[in-house]
């Protein structure tokens, strides 16, 4: 074999001219060029090639042919090992050849040898150094053929189809040329769920502690639906542990889906989240009346009505009765109007152990809250009076308690003002308590007027103050100011009727007496029956008669009890008989008051089926959901 180096090596020690057992010959044409006496043995430093022990110059290659019969070469040692093999790397290093000119002859290359390092060739990839699948559901990344393209993020990778992530992202799009993608500014955990969105169209595995790094890396892959698909998979795991945190990261990297979510977790759970210090007393001012304002303007104001009590029931029942308790569960229901089908339909049911017969209801931060009553017949079979006050929020579609009243009560007036609760008497009592939901507490206020009446029959606030009417052999009207703590009797129109319901509208008080109902039964069913309307005006503190016998359409002749909400300028009245639309005039006298009239809409809007308790009419704004009827006749 040829080397361009040396012909031979000299060792230290050797004579010059003895040559070596395992020494080259050296080619003709090089042996007849070696008389120049200059020339090395090596195009290298002579140290290389001598130990530092041995003075000796270099020799020629001519003087060490002349040399190499006289003598045999001396023992080989360790360190002459190291110096050989030390000079055949470098010059093999400098002078690059095939394989087989770099084997060397003291220790030829043996197949069993790994591969040398010089050697270029290196194994195919695997599958695991490509990257991981797409964590699809089985079959959908199939139907696109093998993966052609590499995603690379912090040192890991992932294996996708650019036909599908182009179809889906321009950020994707305009590098379809790439086979290999590096991406930055992503986790990978975000771009396993994010891709698998791509793929199947199934946000999944979206967590509160996750949900800022998907949104976010949604917005960079310019992903379009994704970061609101990952929100409202995250929606459901919102808790008022981690709802202001959300709130936080929204705000922080400035992603409007996240803080939208958290506004409306804590809009649809307002009094829990007003109760948690940590959550609400973080929130500034501003978000306060946000939440607030989310709060009531949220879905479409409706109108329902809850099934109470038995038959014929009418404030003044004695609590005493055990009759009709377990009859009225069967009924204790709230049910809905529904415009577009024409109908009621039922919504929910009242919770277990919400007593049906006696109790208050009323509307606060568009929550239905339901208070006292007549409780269960006890093991002496007498029925006593409920402090129980229960909860149902329309956009959880779920019931709860708070705190139970301060005393028992039955045919209690409850009322809503200034985001507080109002509980107004009841059977024998002139106590008034008041309920603040941010502290979860009810407080004593000023009591009724000793003497008033032993039963408010209707009650109604207007202009930030209530108005409570009852008596017996005569109507009392009387007025409290929360301002200042205390009642103040009002003029009280002249009818001597028996009151259905009292409702406020625009300022106004109107009150709807049933003609000839106190215990004359034939002229409440001739041409003189009907309904009687009065108006009171809260400001001038005057009484006026809008409308005198009006007979509402379809109702039969013996007119039943109604009781009255106002909805979008209009009373409806409600009974098992149907349901009535009253409008008051528009007219105006001078002076600016309003002129009397007003009258009944022809049309009536029929009433629940098969419902035998007194209805109580309320107006909820509930969620716009095209099948909440279809779930609450279901």
């Amino acid at each position: 074999m040829e080397n361009s180096v040396a012909s031979f090596v000299l060792y230290p020690g050797t004579e010059p001219g003895t040559p070596r057992e395992d020494s080259l010959p050296l080619p003709a044409e090089e042996e007849e060029g070696a008389a120049s006496p200059a020339q090395t043995s090596c195009s290298l430093s002579t140290s290389l090639c001598f130990s530092s022990g041995d003075d000796s110059p270099p020799q020629s290659r001519a003087s060490a042919a002349e040399g190499a019969e006289a003598s045999p070469p001396p023992p080989l040692h360790r360190s002459d090992l190291r110096v050989v093999e030390t000079q055949w790397e470098v010059s093999s290093a400098a002078s690059p050849e095939s394989p087989e000119e770099c084997a060397r002859p003291e220790e030829p290359a043996s197949p069993e040898e790994p591969p040398s390092r010089h050697e270029d060739a290196r194994p195919a990839e695997s599958l695991d150094e490509l990257g991981e699948p797409v964590p699809v559901p089985p079959g959908v990344g199939t139907a696109h053929g093998e993966p052609d393209l590499v995603i690379e993020v912090a040192g890991r990778r992932l294996r996708a189809h650019k036909a599908v992530l182009a179809a889906r992202s321009d950020y994707f799009r305009a590098r379809a040329s790439r086979d290999v993608l590096r991406v930055q500014g992503v986790s990978f955990t975000a771009l396993r769920l994010l891709l698998a969105d791509a793929y199947s169209g199934c946000m999944a595995g979206v967590r509160p502690d996750n949900v800022a790094e998907v949104v976010a890396g949604a917005r960079r892959l310019q992903l379009p639906g994704a970061a609101q698909r990952a929100t409202d998979a995250m929606a459901p795991h919102l808790s008022l542990d981690n709802c202001y945190e959300v709130l936080s990261a929204g705000k922080r990297q400035r992603l409007s889906e996240l803080r939208d979510a958290a506004y409306r977790f804590m809009s649809d759970h307002y009094l829990e989240v007003l109760r948690e210090p940590a959550v609400f007393g973080r929130l500034s001012g501003a978000e306060r009346d946000l939440l607030l304002r989310r709060r009531l303007g949220s879905g479409r104001a409706s109108l329902l009505a809850a099934a109470l009590g038995p038959t014929g029931e009418r404030a003044g029942s004695r609590p005493q009765s055990p009759s009709g308790d377990a009859e009225s569960r069967g009924d204790a229901a709230v049910y809905c109007y529904q415009a577009e089908a024409g109908e009621w339909r039922e919504l929910t049911r009242l919770p277990e152990g919400a007593p049906a017969r006696g109790c208050g209801l009323c509307v606060l931060f568009n929550y239905l809250f339901v208070a006292g009553g007549v409780a269960p017949a006890g093991p002496d079979g007498r029925a006593r009076p409920s402090d129980q006050v229960f909860c149902y929020n329309p956009a959880t579609d779920s019931w709860s308690t708070v705190r139970p009243l301060r005393q028992a009560r039955s045919q209690v007036q409850l009322l809503a003002l200034d985001g507080h609760l109002y509980a107004v008497g009841g059977e024998c009592l002139l106590s008034v308590e008041r309920y603040d939901p941010r502290a979860d507490r009810w407080t004593a206020v000023a009591p009724l007027p000793r003497g008033a009446f032993a039963v408010a029959h209707e009650a109604a606030t207007c202009n930030g103050e209530i108005y409570v009417s009852g008596g017996s052999l005569f109507y009392r009207l009387l007025k409290y100011d929360p301002r200042r703590d205390e009642w103040q009797e009002c003029p009280c129109s002249s009818s001597r009727e028996r009151s259905a319901d009292m409702v406020a509208l625009d300022g106004f008080l109107y009150r709807f007496d049933l003609c000839g109902s106190r215990g004359d039964a034939q002229a409440a069913a001739g041409p003189g029956g009907g309904v009687s309307v009065f108006r009171y005006h809260c400001l001038a503190k005057q009484w006026s008669q809008c409308a005198v016998h009006l007979r509402p359409p379809g109702a039969p002749l013996g007119l039943q009890p109604f009781r009255c909400v106002a909805l979008d300028g209009t009373i409806y009245c409600v009974s098992r008989a149907g349901t009535w639309r009253y409008v008051p005039s528009q007219d105006t006298e001078a002076g600016g008051e309003m002129g009397p009239g007003g009258s009944f809409e022809p049309e009536p809007l029929g009433s629940p089926l098969d419902v035998r308790g007194v209805l109580f009419p309320f107006v909820l704004n509930l969620p716009e959901k095209p099948d909440r009827g279809e779930q609450g006749a279901a």
